[in-house]
């Protein structure tokens, strides 16, 4: 059976996102391990600090991995970045669940840090350099559903080993099952196509001609389209190569390609600072602070998952109608409605003075609804925006930077959020309420919209567009790619037929 071709770029994209489930399970996996009441007999009780180390070690070797992909992405190509990233993460995952000592764990968890930096950098990078521009967000949000379907295995798993097991089963058992994706996608990667623009921009015209056509026309290297694509891809790497950042430091010289960083830095910070991690990462205790203890925390942070693939699928069925600016902005405001309320529900029934049940189901529905709201948003968008907006010559560097300064603030609130809501309880969520609030108005103000719009715009739009966009049509600063993408195929389709037509003539009159 012949698939379309949008399919078969679909089906390539879902592959791809199986490095996302080892992100997603991690988050959705570590808070039960630390937890488990073996894992706290078995390291004799850590410390909250201790416990901090074996969150932020994770995200720390997150950062380096993601730093080390943006080279190796350029260099070896996006999938064996994607096999480096497997084989490092299994070595991660193996110390982790032979764990003897506290520093052979933290081993484990910086490797395995490292390996999924690598994927969870070059996986978007990958799937927008593959898609059609008409479903380009549909594809590199399937990163964060891939990410929230691991975190709904993670979520369903601990709490059946949490309540079901009572040995070091309790913990191991988890840890180990986190390998298995990373087998499956370490060894069939390279089933799967390469980014067609890597090869055009290393020097393999033909293959990437023949992966334009694999992956758009089933194969037709003639196809009008993947002609003109190609053609389009072409000029626009030639372009990048006379004009454009080619080195790290370039990118903040040129002030085209700065100011894309600096959106998409921005961006990954911001989602951080919408409180996710720190609710992923301490569920347990959040819960506890308002008297729900331990496996009934499990099973609402379990539910809250269900609640979280349904929010990314929808983001997933409806970012390339919608775009991206107004779900980013709605939903951080969604959130910041989300942390208020808890906060409030907290401060008026604290723990401890008040058996109020409503309240604990209140705060428990702001959770899920928060969920719902960045899981929708924000959280998919964090992938799309920055995989999209840089050219062929800085995506990889540049999406490397935004990925490493989401871990590096991802480490920095799974190291603070366990002594701060020791602390200072729900006080800790004024952060988020605020920085929600800040994020949506910078947003308004800066963020131009990318949907539907051929990577190859991309130097045009943040060339020309205006540094605040919130007051400015945005007709005003497209170049209309697309339209030039279905000219030129129109073009090289005439002049098909018209060859053609030639051909017929001539073999009429012989």
């Amino acid at each position: 059976m012949v698939l379309k071709p949008k399919v078969y770029q679909f089906l390539v994209g879902i592959f791809a996102s199986m490095g996302s489930i080892l992100f997603g399970y991690d988050l959705g996996v570590i808070a039960s391990v630390i937890a488990a009441q073996n894992f706290k007999d078995y390291f004799n009780h850590p410390s909250t600090t201790q416990t901090g180390i074996v969150v932020s070690f994770f995200t720390g070797g997150a950062f380096c991995g993601a730093g080390l992909a943006g080279p190796s992405g350029d260099r070896l190509g996006r999938r064996w970045t994607i096999v480096i990233g497997s084989i490092v993460y299994l070595l991660g995952g193996a110390l982790q669940t032979g764990a003897t000592t506290f520093h052979m764990m933290w081993a484990g968890r910086w490797l395995a840090g490292v390996g999924v930096g690598f994927l969870v950098m070059i996986i978007p990078l990958y799937q927008s350099e593959i898609a059609h521009p008409s479903i380009r967000g549909t594809i590199t949000s399937l990163q964060q559903f891939m990410l929230g379907l691991g975190a709904f295995i993670a979520g369903w798993i601990s709490y059946g080993t949490y309540v079901s097991l009572t040995n070091q089963a309790q913990w191991r058992l988890p840890l180990a099952i986190q390998m298995v994706p990373a087998i499956v996608l370490g060894a069939l990667i390279f089933l799967f196509p390469e980014s067609p623009r890597w090869l055009i921009d290393h020097g393999y015209p033909d293959e990437g001609l023949k992966t334009l056509a694999r992956l758009h026309s089933n194969g037709n290297e003639s196809d009008p389209w993947v002609r003109a694509e190609f053609d389009q891809i072409q000029d626009s790497i030639t372009h990048e190569h006379e004009n454009e950042a080619k080195s790290y430091m370039e990118l903040l010289t040129n002030r085209s390609s700065f100011r894309r960083l600096l959106i998409a830095c921005a961006l990954q910070a911001s989602i951080q600072m919408t409180g996710v991690s720190a609710i992923q990462y301490y569920s347990v205790d959040i819960y506890g602070s308002i008297g729900i203890k331990g496996s009934d925390a499990l099973k609402y942070q379990a539910i809250n998952n269900i609640i979280a693939l349904v929010g990314e699928a929808c983001c997933v069925l409806f970012v390339d109608k919608l775009g991206r600016r107004r779900p980013l902005i709605g939903g951080n405001l969604m959130n910041m409605v989300c942390f208020l309320i808890a906060c409030i529900l907290i401060a008026k029934f604290p723990v401890g003075s008040s058996n109020n049940k409503a309240a604990s189901w209140g705060f428990i529905a702001m959770t899920w609804l928060y969920n719902f709201s960045f899981s929708a948003t924000c959280g998919p968008l964090s992938w799309v925006i920055p995989a999209e907006i840089f050219d062929t010559r800085t995506r990889s560097k540049g999406v490397s930077i935004a990925t490493m300064v989401s871990f590096a603030f991802n480490t920095l609130i799974g190291q603070v959020t366990g002594t701060a809501m020791a602390n200072i309880g729900y006080r800790y969520y004024y952060v988020f309420i605020i920085c929600n609030f800040t994020n949506a108005l910078f947003f308004y103000l800066f963020l131009p919209e990318t949907k539907n719009l051929p990577l190859e715009e991309m130097n045009y739009l943040f060339t020309n567009a205006p540094w605040l966009v919130a007051f400015h049509d945005k007709e005003l600063y497209k170049a209309n790619y697309a339209g030039d993408l279905e000219r030129r195929a129109g073009e090289i389709r005439e002049k098909s037929e018209a060859v053609g037509m030639h051909e017929e003539h001539v073999g009429d009159e012989r």
